[in-house]
């Protein structure tokens, strides 16, 4: 039998998880979800397969100096279906920074990606994060075409 023609689907030996930390300072908000996103689901190891799942995790740093769109809308529905107060109206930049980001990356993922992938995404507002003995690798975002921005 031909070689080629076998499907390679990675092993346990390709599923060693890594930690990276990203900078939001200055960062807009979709292009970051979507990089979040995209190294959630893997899609950046040479290996990536669809069914496999990846054990990568994502901590995201300075979290309040984040660019958003102050115009930016929240509709939050609570009790659907009741009278009264149900939907709530948020701006995006009232609300915590910490909602508004797991808001559009749950929003890049599909719903069984969302219930797997989310708990690997770990948000602080400022520096310090507790995850300093899983050797985090800190990611450079110019690496991947984003523009570093002193303000």
């Amino acid at each position: 039998m031909n070689k080629l023609n076998k499907t390679f689907l990675p092993s346990k030996e390709y599923e060693i998880p890594v930690w990276h930390s990203i900078d939001c300072k200055g960062q807009k908000l979709g292009r970051l979800a979507t990089l979040v996103a995209i190294l959630l689901r893997g899609k950046r190891k040479p290996h990536y397969h669809p069914s496999s799942q990846f054990k990568d995790h994502i901590i995201l740093l300075n979290a309040d100096l984040i660019r958003i769109n102050p115009a930016t809308e929240h509709h939050l529905v609570n009790n659907p279906g009741r009278p009264g107060s149900s939907l709530k109206i948020q701006k995006a930049s009232d609300s915590l920074p910490k909602f508004t980001i797991e808001r559009s990356v749950r929003g890049m993922l599909s719903a069984s990606e969302t219930r797997h992938l989310m708990g690997q995404l770990y948000i602080y507002p400022d520096k310090n994060h507790p995850h300093t003995a899983q050797k985090v690798i800190e990611l450079n975002l110019k690496d991947y075409g984003f523009e570093i921005e002193n303000d």
